[in-house]
């Protein structure tokens, strides 16, 4: 019975000491303490409704119903701050026993959070101090705000941007902030939901009085956002933003990443940093919005570039300027050994997306050692890239190129849509691993220039094939064309010299073009070999990737290169596979004209001699008979009223003459 009864006097000790401590406990003294603290500190008003209840178990404090900060009051719409549904304050027992109530934890249950930033730049979560506190109120104890974990359960955070127009919303938000001494260190951690993307934050500071007031101090920060992770270490503050410090940024998830910074980010495309999008370097945030990325590198896929750039605010959207230089650069797919080109059916149809080039404006300057853009590889590089509002341009100052020079520029346009265009000079050009990489058609063996004005509209390659326009100019060296033996067929009026082992040795080839709804127009090419002469005309379509083309040899017969026999060569088909045919019709054709031609002609000339052999019998006639003759130019009838007008005038002059004698 004496154990029963010690434990009865155990527990009644237990229930009186926890009636005396909740007693000790002054609730309305700690929420007056905990609004003063806030207002004091903020200059903005704590707002805490319903019953304010005491607590003892498991921390000493109490518990409040709603509560809210009240917003900027510059801030759009009426919403607060932060509110919550009920907000547990925890308090030090110790100090509580000394007199003064220290705040060791709070824990904010469903909480609302709305940041704001004004056109003007102003951020209503930048607080100001309040005024000093009237007389009867709980002065701010003396050792600061403290805070040993502080606890955001099933919250949610609006960031309306004024200045960009962008929205950023978490929800799902759970977060917990650790301020053991306000003069000390600070530790914050959050997880949430960003359009059903997991995103993460953990943020270690130096000093929390001094961040707390925006002044920059030590800082350790991790990002995350879906798969996308971002570090940095170094020193920062927010009043205003300002940093300086080591960046790591590892952007395996772009999409993620724009959702929870409220831009339309795209996955980039291959060589671009669809595999892999690292970038690190020293940054530096200087206060008025522009940032500073020095000894930069970005890796994308398997390309490599440094240098430094920097970003800075504009009117519509940032601007990025820099100087870089890059390794190899590879973009666009790995391709198999043989060329795809024209062994394909038709153009890629996927749709090409260049939102990203509506991000911000940009002008840098480039170099690598070479550039591999899947369809076409070149050496050398050096250019530099303008980007104003969604329109690219690529200004090419030195480009090594299948063993020549590239100049022009290069334009992709994202306004309203996609399309391209450019002026391109190619000097000193190979056209076999040229067209070879371009279109998988490697039968043209030769060195020569090419100047090039074209445009394409489409979100697709196809598309912008299918209705590419423009002009050009086309002159090449000596060279050979495999798989076609033209003076073969000159000679045997057979179609057959194609295929394998088929050639034609050329000493130069040129001629212009027009393109218009993709298809390729010429009317002018010249061709001149060793033993035969050749013009070409007719159609490629770039779109369907087919060919109607006529090409009207002649063998050379003579040394003096006249003669010999002409035999138009029609090319059609798809480029994969062409078909060869003689146009001997044609040749039939054109005799039987040339025929009808020579006998109008001789019709004509048989005419105009009988024509001549009556006129001269005519002139014999009249000059033997009425001693009349015709003058060069004048016709018989007129020479025959001039004789007669004469022999009136002599008549005349005769009977005026007697008249005149006879008196």
């Amino acid at each position: 019975m004496r154990w029963i009864i010690r434990i009865g006097a155990g527990l009644a000790v237990l229930v009186l000491l926890a009636l005396g401590l909740m007693a000790m406990v002054p609730s309305e003294r700690v929420a007056a303490a905990l609004s003063a603290q806030f207002e004091g500190m903020t200059g903005r008003k704590l707002v805490l409704e319903g019953e304010i209840r005491p607590r003892l178990w498991p921390v000493l404090g109490v518990t409040t119903g709603p509560v809210s900060i009240a917003n900027a009051d510059w801030a759009e719409g009426a919403a607060p701050l932060f509110r919550a549904e009920s907000l547990a304050v925890e308090v030090n027992l110790s100090a509580l026993l000394g007199g003064e109530v220290r705040i060791t934890g709070l824990v904010a249950e469903r909480p609302e959070i709305n940041l704001e930033r004004a056109p003007d730049g102003r951020e209503n979560w930048v607080f100001g101090g309040g005024e000093a506190a009237g007389a009867g109120a709980v002065p701010a104890p003396a050792t600061g705000f403290t805070l040993d974990r502080g606890t955001v359960r099933n919250g949610s955070l609006r960031f309306a941007d004024r200045q960009s127009g962008r929205l950023v919303a978490l929800d799902d938000v759970d977060a917990v902030l650790n301020v053991p001494d306000y003069a000390g260190p600070f530790t914050l951690t959050l997880s949430a939901l960003s359009g059903g993307q997991a995103v993460g934050l953990d943020l270690k500071g130096g000093v929390f009085s001094a961040f707390a007031a925006g002044r920059v101090v030590p800082v350790t920060l991790g990002l995350t956002a879906g798969s996308t992770r971002i570090g940095f270490e170094g020193r920062a503050g927010l009043a205003p933003l300002a940093a300086d410090g080591a960046l790591t940024a590892n952007l395996a998830d772009l999409p993620a990443l724009g959702q929870l910074i409220g831009s339309d980010l795209s996955r980039p495309g291959p060589g671009l940093g669809q595999d892999r999008l690292t970038v690190t370097g020293q940054l530096t945030l200087d206060g008025t919005g522009a940032a500073f990325l020095r000894e930069a590198e970005i890796v994308a896929d398997r390309n490599r570039i440094t240098g430094d750039l920097d970003l800075r605010p504009g009117e519509a959207r940032p601007k990025l300027s820099g100087t870089v230089t890059a390794g190899p650069i590879m973009i666009g797919a790995v391709r198999d050994a043989a060329p795809e080109g024209a062994q394909t059916p038709g153009w890629p149809e996927d749709r090409i997306d260049v939102s990203a080039l509506g991000l911000l404006d940009a002008d840098v300057a480039f170099s690598a050692p070479s550039l591999d853009l899947g369809a076409l590889k070149l050496g050398e590089t050096r250019g530099r890239v303008t980007v104003d509002r969604s329109r690219a341009v690529f200004e090419i100052r030195q480009m090594v190129a299948y063993g020549g020079q590239v100049t022009g520029d290069f334009v992709v346009n994202g306004r309203g849509g996609l399309s391209v265009g450019g002026r391109l000079s190619l000097a000193g050009m190979q056209t076999q691993p040229l067209l070879s990489d371009l279109a998988g058609w490697d039968r043209l063996i030769a060195t020569g220039d090419v100047q090039l004005q074209f445009l394409g509209v489409g979100n697709s390659v196809a598309e912008i094939m299918a209705g590419l326009k423009g002009e050009g100019a086309l002159e090449l060296g000596k060279g050979e064309l495999r798989g076609l033996d033209i003076a073969g067929m000159l000679r045997t009026l057979d179609a057959g010299y194609v295929g394998e082992g088929q050639r034609t040795i050329f000493d130069a080839l040129a001629g212009t073009f027009t393109i218009e709804g993709g298809v390729l127009s010429n009317s002018d090419l010249k061709l001149v070999a060793p033993y035969l002469t050749a013009s070409g005309a007719g159609k490629i379509g770039l779109g369907a990737r087919e060919l109607d083309y006529r090409i009207r040899p002649t063998a050379l017969a003579a040394e003096d290169g006249t003669g010999g026999v002409m035999v138009p060569l029609l090319i059609t088909g798809p480029w994969s596979d062409p078909s060869y045919r003689l146009d001997l019709e044609s040749i039939a054709r054109e005799r039987m004209e040339a025929e009808a031609k020579a006998a109008e002609e001789r019709a004509r000339a048989a005419a105009k001699a009988a024509e001549e052999r009556a006129r001269a019998e005519l002139e014999a006639r009249l000059k033997q008979e009425l001693g009349v003759e015709i003058a060069p130019g004048e016709s018989a009838a007129d020479a025959a009223i001039r004789r007669a007008q004469e022999a009136l005038e002599d008549e005349a002059r005769r009977a005026l003459e007697e008249i005149l004698n006879g008196n």
